[in-house]
């Protein structure tokens, strides 16, 4: 019965000429932008008000940031935005610092990002996200002074 019942559903979805809707879901589309002035602002703006699925758009000129609210695809946000306005556009590189383990490791920190922002790590290849490790010597001039080390310097 089994084998009947899978190939009655194939049959009755191939023959019905509708496809399976399935809704997309709300997500918050964070992108960067550089805004110059107003005029930018108000342009940018407006390339993807009109796109269907948005239910909200804000825009920090401050931050260079726009964020879109809606049932959207976020590559075809930023593909509008770039095509619309002829800006660089690319999605939101940055994460609040207190999200990332090591948030000063030089391929997270990021003299460019707003304050309280890090470069997101899941973005960048595995090599940059290694912490350096002390070699012996370091680890040598380093005990050399401390107050747990019995033999340290008395200069202290």
């Amino acid at each position: 019965m089994g084998v009947l019942d899978h190939i009655s559903d194939l049959c009755s979805s191939s023959f019905s000429g509708r496809r399976k809707f399935r809704p997309k879901e709300l997500e918050t589309v964070e992108i960067k932008v550089r805004i110059d002035c107003e005029g930018c602002e108000r342009k940018i703006k407006r390339s993807v008000e009109g796109m269907k699925g948005v239910t909200q758009v804000e825009v920090d000129p401050k931050q260079n940031k726009l964020t879109v609210i809606g049932y959207v695809n976020p590559e075809k946000v930023v593909r509008r935005v770039r095509w619309r306005t002829g800006k660089k556009a690319e999605l939101w590189p940055y994460v609040p610092y207190d999200t990332v383990p090591h948030p000063y490791v030089p391929g997270v920190y990021d003299k460019k990002a707003p304050p309280g922002y890090v470069r997101n790590v899941e973005f960048l290849p595995q090599q940059t996200t290694a912490l350096a490790r002390a070699s012996s010597t370091e680890e040598k001039v380093s005990t050399a002074f401390s107050d747990e080390n019995p033999n340290s310097c008395s200069v202290m």
